[in-house]
């Protein structure tokens, strides 16, 4: 089965630039060295009048994010949609003194990393997620550069 990742953008929302190819191959990647398989995986990218919607309306959340993950996956095979605020990428990146284009990857594995059972509320999770994300970059530095 051919994985299937889809780009969508929201409205008039601009597709980022991105190298939609080699990001395709290193989530495989990441899923692989987690056990899982990719199977369909819908990135929307949107801004954030429409995340607040989102987290308001599935979530019952009244706050902006950066990412919204759904998931639908079944066994090994990972599945979701992710919404991803492109404007909250951008004012994160800033806060924490990082490029848009590091912090929008980092957001992108993020989700995916969710969907490999990875969490980030729990008492210690966070800590574990940040070192997933930050070897989950380092593979995407390194094998696809």
């Amino acid at each position: 089965m051919k994985t299937r990742i889809e780009w969508i953008v929201d409205g008039d929302t601009p597709m980022p630039e991105l190298p939609l190819g080699r990001l395709a191959d290193w989530i495989e990647t990441v899923a692989s060295r987690h056990d899982r398989l990719v199977g369909p995986l819908n990135y929307i990218f949107c801004g954030d009048e429409k995340i607040i919607e989102v987290n308001r309306q599935f979530l019952s959340h009244d706050y902006y994010t950066d990412i919204i993950t759904f998931d639908y996956t079944s066994g090994r095979r990972i599945a979701g949609d992710m919404f991803i605020s492109l404007d909250t990428v951008a004012s994160n990146a800033e806060q924490l003194g990082v490029s848009y284009d590091q912090e929008l990857k980092r957001v992108i594995i993020h989700g995916v990393l969710h969907l490999c059972g990875i969490n980030d509320k729990g008492p210690g999770e966070r800590a574990i997620m940040e070192a997933a994300e930050d070897e989950a970059l380092a593979i995407l530095n390194n094998e696809f550069v």
